[in-house]
């Protein structure tokens, strides 16, 4: 049984796996610990990971998959995606339903894909990191990491997701939480007799800054409040270094980068590097080699002058953590540490900011790049029973408060109209009786804006509870609504409660005391009580139909064969020319003196016209090709 944890960025995918001795992240097909979030498509072929990377301009690859799903809450796109349109180096369009889709021409095809398809192609190449790494074990149990912020459409488009990538999540867990499981399982020095010890955890990514405060015992974790922004990141610190220089090489070189795809693809990822080169020096030099018009183009600046330029980025870093902070019911002095993690971290002005927000400078005891994955492996060793894990206890908490409607109104609690409320931990299971004597419609919201990322859809789904028909007045429904360890809230069940009660007499009904004497006739009331357990319909705003999954899952077997036929011709094809060389090279040596002169040129001169034919015509034919001027090699020899 596996037990493996992916965290999958904006930007890096990694995968850690739980063995007998600890957590090890697992190392791509370059020995490397991270692997791009990218997928590029070729005529033929289709590229993940760090092949995607390197793919030649001409097919540029699909990123930025995590922001692409922003525009999946429902039935309003969101109005982050239109935000990113301009960044991304390929084209994006809005689906019918709402979000996004893109479009890549593939073996002679125009194919349409949703965010969540491309979503299952990065899950599927670390579902292939994880079986290679294991001997060739299958692999479907783990544990995948999302961002606090995620709405219930984007937490179903990540299982619809692993579902098509043949994965079976035990939980889509909090990036934050999984990174305080690493943080607090191994430490035995958290808690004790002086009451539990309170962490903040602050990650900035590359495209999200996420806060959680976290509260520590020996027995487990609690998750106290969560605050984030879920438009600043890193990107956003290459962005501004990006606009910078952009306008410096308009005035310089009169040339406008910023209309030139592949020349603000070029100039963003040297702003990257002159951003992490400021992060250990005073100043940083962009210098890059016929970035357009055949023009070479050079830039300085000092980090001084790049935080001058964030400034209004590095105040919006405080926001967040303020929210969870006050959230959390405990003031600033109670917190034992902060820890910074994520891959936009290490920018000085972030730390001094945090520093100076936090009354103390932040610590970086976990790996800010591996901890989320860490954690989630960690979180499905917990959760299998192939591994035995002590005894901790992991509560995470909801960010936004979840409501329901009926037609009569919200279904409010005695403090507000939130049926589980922000802050509130899950798993949770809450039952409500309703007078209903038919059918009806159960719509879950969230109750406030404010606690989504701007422009987020407030629906979640509609439940229809029925058909049935109530018999009494009396009648009264149950319903047992479920929010489960992905953090999905559910109608789980409806029952339809029937209360009779009738009054009279009646002489087969006697009532007779101890000592057997007759009593007569005595009026009595009779009360009776029938359950019945009634259907439930779910629409959920932004989740595949049965259809559209079996569809996405089809296609992605098709493109899976594709991968594995363009790997199986290239076998066939480097399987031949390694036999034009080995056999020439023979020729001249071990078999020299088992052919005649004449044989040994008619053999070269077959081996030369094969090679030939490699080079030029050849060299883009099919897996049955290759194999037969094989088979025909093999004969003459």
């Amino acid at each position: 049984m596996s037990v493996v944890g992916f965290d999958v960025g904006n930007d890096t995918l990694v995968a850690a796996a739980a063995r007998q001795r600890g957590i090890d992240v697992l190392l791509n097909a370059e020995s490397k610990r991270e692997s791009p979030a990218a997928v590029a498509f070729s005529h033929n072929a289709r590229l993940i990971g760090c092949h995607a990377a390197s793919a030649s301009s001409a097919h540029a690859p699909f990123s930025s998959v995590k922001r692409l799903l922003l525009g999946a809450t429902g039935r309003n796109p969101d109005s982050s995606l239109l935000r990113d349109l301009p960044r991304l180096p390929f084209s994006v369009s809005h689906a019918s339903g709402g979000g996004a889709v893109v479009h890549v021409d593939h073996i002679g095809r125009r194919i349409a894909l949703s965010p969540t398809h491309l979503l299952s192609m990065l899950l599927a190449y670390l579902k292939q990191l994880a079986e290679a790494d294991l001997g060739g074990a299958p692999v479907a149990d783990c544990v995948i990491s999302v961002p606090c912020y995620f709405t219930q459409a984007q937490r179903r488009a990540y299982l619809d997701a692993a579902a098509v990538a043949g994965l079976r999540p035990l939980r889509l867990m909090h990036d934050l939480a999984a990174a305080a499981l690493g943080y607090g399982l191994y430490r035995s020095d958290l808690g004790g007799a002086g009451g539990p010890t309170c962490v903040a955890f602050v990650d900035v990514g590359q495209c999200d800054t996420q806060v959680a405060v976290v509260s520590f015992d020996m027995s487990g974790m609690k998750v106290l409040s969560h605050g984030f922004d879920a438009d600043l990141g890193g990107r956003d610190f290459d962005e501004v270094l990006f606009e910078h220089f952009a306008e410096e090489f308009r005035d310089r070189y009169r040339i406008d980068v910023v209309r030139n795809v592949k020349a603000s693809m070029r100039l963003r990822a040297a702003c990257e590097k002159a951003k992490k080169v400021l992060s250990a020096n005073a100043e940083a030099v962009v210098n890059i080699e016929c970035l357009m018009e055949e023009k070479d183009v050079r830039g300085v600046i000092r980090r001084e002058d790049f935080e001058k330029l964030c400034a209004r980025l590095l105040e919006r870093v405080v926001e967040p953590c303020k929210r969870a902070v006050e959230d959390s019911g405990i003031g600033l002095e109670r917190l034992h540490s902060v820890e910074l993690v994520g891959s936009g971290s290490r920018v000085p002005a972030i730390t001094k900011v945090l520093a100076g927000f936090f009354r103390r400078e932040p610590s970086r005891t976990l790996n800010a790049s591996e901890c989320v994955a860490r954690g989630c492996a960690l979180q499905c060793a917990m959760l299998s029973p192939t591994f035995r894990v002590r005894e901790y206890e992991v509560q995470d908490a909801i960010p936004a408060s979840i409501g329901f409607n009926t037609s009569d109104g919200p279904v409010s609690t005695l403090s507000s109209d939130a049926l589980f409320r922000r802050g509130l931990h899950f798993p949770s299971v809450k039952i409500i009786t309703l007078e209903k004597n038919d059918s009806f419609s159960f719509d879950a919201y969230y109750v406030d804006a404010n606690e989504l990322p701007p422009g987020t859809s407030t629906d979640i789904g509609s439940f229809q509870i029925g058909p049935f028909q109530a018999h009494t007045e009396a009648s009264k429904v149950k319903v047992k609504i479920r929010l489960n360890l992905h953090g999905l809230v559910s109608v789980e069940s409806a029952v339809l409660i029937n209360d009779y009660q009738r009054n009279g007499s009646s002489t087969d009904h006697m009532e007779v005391d101890s000592s057997g004497d007759d009593m007569g006739h005595k009026s009595r009331s009779e009360r009776s009580i029938q359950r019945q357990e009634l259907p439930i319909t779910e629409y959920i705003y932004g989740a595949m139909s049965k259809h559209e999954l079996l569809e996405a899952q089809e296609q992605e077997q098709q493109l899976a064969y594709q991968d594995k036929l363009v790997e199986w011709t290239k076998d066939r094809k480097n399987a031949l020319e390694s036999y034009v060389y080995d056999t020439r090279n023979k020729l001249s040596e071990r078999y020299r003196s088992f052919a005649t002169d004449s044989e040994r040129e008619q053999i070269s001169v077959n081996l030369q016209q094969t090679e030939d034919w490699l080079y030029e015509e050849g060299d883009d034919e099919t897996e049955a090709v290759y194999s037969s001027k094989l088979e025909e090699l093999k004969k003459v020899k």
